[in-house]
């Protein structure tokens, strides 16, 4: 029987790429050369993916045996997963393998924009001393509030705790267990001295913080969103970060990315870095490992496919 073939569109790990190639006939092709990529497909039985490659229904019609799709990362936003289902794909993914590095980036944002430190930086890099200009804001007292209690939410709330911050969630969907308090979303921007999104994005999330929902926040309050892109409303965030309606906002993801068209990344009160939130060695280990793991315990399982015509 031929060793499966998988297709890796993006790398990983060396010691992930060896367990693949101990049972799998593996093959590498650049995910964004899309005639590539088609080619690759027409015989492959697994495809590994990180975010550069788009799994639409257009590449899986190049994919006649494809049984599986790996993304080696959390978000599926670049797999259409309605399209797998509909053709018996399976979809994997590793959920847990950016927690930690999204949520220890959260609280450096977070840090960040409550101490002016990259215009502090760039002010001393122009040689110039602005001590009273950047007076910051001490969160040990203040109140954050979580949107979005899943894994990167729970870990974050950890973290803000021991900077003896009071912990507000928002999550219909979460346990309301815990020493946190869950409330609902208007109370927690109303009340909260930082706001920051760990919610996937969905039809029923996308524009979820919009014009209402900033006008609830405290002019004195940072909005963070370390999640995806298209959750807040970034023209209704661009005109009250200019109206001075809200201090600040700590920004890794974009409605669209690289943000070209965005007004966000150039305003004053906004820290904007290029979606660096799984950007660490570890979580891409780990993504690396937990997908590669699932992908080959899927091929294992499923049934050999029937050959395709000639």
């Amino acid at each position: 029987m031929p060793s499966p073939i998988v297709i890796l569109s993006d790398a990983l790990p060396d010691d992930a790429v060896a367990a693949l190639k101990a049972t799998c006939d593996v093959r590498h092709v650049d995910g964004r050369d899309r005639p590539a990529l088609f080619a690759a497909l027409s015989d492959a039985d697994a495809l590994i993916v990180r975010s550069g490659t788009r799994v639409d229904a257009e590449a899986l019609d190049r994919a006649p045996r494809l049984r599986v799709v790996g993304r080696a990362g959390v978000g599926l936003d670049n797999v259409d997963t309605a399209t797998a289902a509909e053709r018996g794909i399976t979809v994997v993914n590793a959920p847990d393998s950016n927690t930690v590095s999204v949520a220890e980036l959260t609280v450096g944002l977070i840090l960040a924009s409550a101490r002016h430190l990259t215009a502090a930086a760039r002010s001393l890099e122009a040689g110039e001393w602005r001590r009273a200009d950047f007076v910051g804001l001490e969160l040990a007292g203040r109140t954050a509030g979580i949107v979005g209690y899943g894994r990167v939410g729970r870990q974050v709330a950890r973290r803000l705790a021991a900077f003896d911050m009071r912990i507000l969630v928002h999550d219909p969907h979460a346990d309301t267990a815990g020493d946190v308090q869950h409330v609902g979303l208007d109370e927690l921007l109303a009340t909260s001295d930082v706001v920051t999104l760990h919610l996937p994005k969905t039809p029923g999330t996308t524009g979820l913080i919009g014009a209402r929902e900033l006008s609830l926040m405290r002019p004195t309050a940072y909005l963070v969103n370390t999640a995806r892109g298209g959750i807040v409303d970034e023209a209704a965030l661009a005109e009250a970060l200019r109206e001075g309606r809200l201090n600040g906002a700590a920004l890794d993801v974009y409605a669209t990315e690289p943000p070209v068209a965005s007004p966000l990344p150039a305003l004053p009160n906004v820290l904007g870095i290029p979606h660096l939130g799984a950007s660490t060695p570890d979580a891409q280990l780990r993504a690396g490992r937990d997908v590669v793991a699932k992908v080959l315990a899927e091929l294992a399982q499923l049934p050999t496919p029937a050959p395709t015509a000639a």
